[in-house]
């Protein structure tokens, strides 16, 4: 189990490759860009950086990390001799499954399948699978290097064998696993994606500004981040697809998204990834409100 495969560079797989990395597992990382690869490799050597700066770590440790990690675009060649792979890839239900599939050929038998998905069902991603028991929920909280909960979550047929190597892994890691049951959001964004768009329905409902919701809930309830800033850092449209795979499975219209939290997402305005969300990031590292009515 040194070799793991993670799929997907974005700021969840980089950070999950930065994390088994740093404790000295072989990390192939997986994605279709050799963009997003290169920017990901990035992002890990910044914040290797920034750990060293705090003396956190050691310039031997910081070279160590990065000689673990190998970047691939091939799928078949970055997971062929894999003993876990985490999938990291965009929160799509039909990208996901074609990915299970694929990795299923790809992968020796005795390979642990694991998804980092922050909704969709463990049981149906391991039903398009051939290894159901070896199909495990792995849900990473952002920054990953840095936040120590994991979510593992198992599904309808998860072995208790492939259950208990998860939970020995997240701990070899220095995380804090917490086993769940297989239902959409699972217990995190079950309870916090409701919160979040309950807050943007606060604003489209002209209840409060931007800043104003922000502020109750920092100053309030000791959050330390607004909802609506930590929907931008999260991703609006992350948020969307979340919102949708739970109002889907409950059919219940608690979980229904804000209508501008879908325009928002339509118009492209999906938080800090793409510069504008709530907040504009375009011209300084400290968000400012965007001043256009979000109505």
């Amino acid at each position: 189990m040194k070799n793991i495969a993670v799929i997907g560079a974005g700021s969840m797989g980089n950070g999950i490759a930065h994390t088994f990395a740093q404790f000295g597992y072989k990390v192939s990382l997986i994605d279709v860009s050799q963009e997003n690869l290169d920017k990901g490799l990035a992002t890990i050597t910044k914040n290797l950086d920034r750990m060293l700066s705090k003396e956190k770590i050691s310039e031997s440790d910081k070279n160590e990390t990065l000689a673990n990690i190998t970047l691939y675009t091939d799928l078949a060649k970055g997971a062929e001799y894999a003993g876990l792979v985490v999938e990291a890839a965009t929160e799509n239900e039909s990208i996901k499954l074609d990915l299970f599939k694929q990795l299923d050929e790809i992968c020796p038998d005795d390979t642990i399948l694991a998804t980092n998905t922050s909704s969709i069902p463990i049981t149906k991603i391991a039903a398009v699978t051939k290894r159901p028991k070896q199909v495990i929920g792995m849900h990473f909280m952002n920054p990953v290097p840095i936040m120590k909960l994991v979510e593992i979550i198992r599904g309808y047929n998860t072995s208790d064998e492939t259950n208990q190597t998860i939970v020995e892994i997240a701990k070899k890691l220095k995380k804090v696993p917490t086993e769940v049951n297989d239902y959409p959001g699972f217990v995190a964004n079950r309870i916090l994606m409701p919160m979040l768009n309950e807050a943007v329905e606060t604003l489209y409902n002209n209840v409060a500004g931007v800043k104003e919701i922000d502020t109750v809930m920092k100053l309030g309830m000791a959050h330390p981040m607004g909802p609506l800033q930590l929907a931008d850092f999260i991703g609006l449209d992350v948020c969307l697809s979340i919102l949708e795979v739970m109002y889907d499975g409950f059919k219940n219209p608690k979980y229904a998204p804000c209508p501008l939290l879908i325009n928002m997402v339509r118009a492209g305005k999906l938080g800090v990834k793409s510069g504008e969300g709530f907040y504009d990031y375009s011209t300084s590292k400290k968000a400012e409100v965007v001043s256009s009515q979000f109505n």
